[in-house]
Formats: structure tokens, sequence, C-alpha cells
């Protein structure tokens, strides 16, 4: 299940924020609880601009990560996703599923054209999520991210947007 983001959750981002992998692969570190609580106002402004989409992925009560389009270029019809997963809901098809229906929703209900995915070439878990949520992998941006430990050459998949072929002949 996917919602928005809640002053209620300022927990789970510092939590989430502690985790070794989602500070390297994420770009964030420790946060406190003054930054949790101003990070989650951005991503509510950012949806309020229609620049930005960020939701936790929960099942029931319980936070298992995020999902986001960290840039949405609506005139472009172009949106960047982006996720992490807390350690406890790895390896569970988590970050697919979320990565799916945020797809989903990017195409059919707010009307993009092609979203995009990047992640680091040394980070192989990224890479599987992208390519089971139907992601195309297109190609090598060499040296593109800065993250703790350096410069990272970073994968770029592509999703297009599909629509259902009408029968028509055009």
């Amino acid at each position: 299940m996917l919602r928005p983001w809640a002053v209620g959750d300022v927990g789970v981002l510092r939590v989430a924020f502690m985790d070794p992998a989602i500070q390297l692969w994420n770009l964030e570190g420790e946060i406190s609880e003054e930054q949790a609580a101003r990070l989650i106002t951005t991503w509510q402004v950012r949806w309020q601009l229609e620049s930005g989409a960020s939701w936790a992925v929960t099942a029931g009560r319980e936070v298992l990560g995020r999902v986001a389009l960290r840039t949405v270029e609506l005139g472009l019809g172009l949106g960047e996703v982006a996720y992490w997963v807390l350690p406890a809901a790895r390896g569970r098809g988590v970050a697919v599923r979320a990565v799916t229906e945020l797809a989903r929703w990017a195409f059919d209900d707010l009307g993009l054209h092609r979203l995009e995915l990047r992640h680091s070439t040394a980070n192989p878990a990224s890479c599987r999520v992208a390519v089971r949520s139907g992601f195309a992998t297109e190609g090598l941006l060499r040296s593109s991210l800065r993250h703790a430990d350096g410069w990272h050459d970073m994968h770029l998949h592509g999703l297009i947007h599909q629509p259902p072929h009408d029968g028509e002949d055009r």
C-alpha cells in the first residue's frame, strides 16, 4: 500500500536514514527529528507544486520503505523514480511492487509518457528492481553521481507508457 508521508512518520525516517545502505545509495545521512519533519514537509510541498511525489510503502500500519517521483516534468511527460526499503523488508519484492504501482499511477493517472530510474552500477539489487519492474536498461552514465564513497557510474533505465492498443490500424 502506498500512502502520503505524515508528521507521525518522523521516527521511521530517522531509523531509515541510520541504515548504511540507505545512506550510501540515497545520499542521506543520519537526520534529526527536526530534519525528518522538514523532509516530510518538503515532500508535501513538492506534491502541491506538482514537481515531485513521495509515498510511504506500507503493510498495514508498518512502513516498509519509500517510493517517489524525485522529479516530475509534467510538460515533458517525464518523471524520475526513486525508492528505498528498510532492512527488515528487503528481499520480499516490496520495492518491485511499489515501483510497479508508482509507474501505473504515473502513466494512467498522472499522464506521464516516460519514467527514468538511475542507480549506481555498484548496486545490483537496484538493477534487479528496475528490470523486474519492467524498466529497460538504456545506458551508462559515467562518473555521474557522487556518493559518500566517491563518484559512481550510474545505470540509466527507462520505462515508456504503452497505452492499450484499441485494435485499429493507424
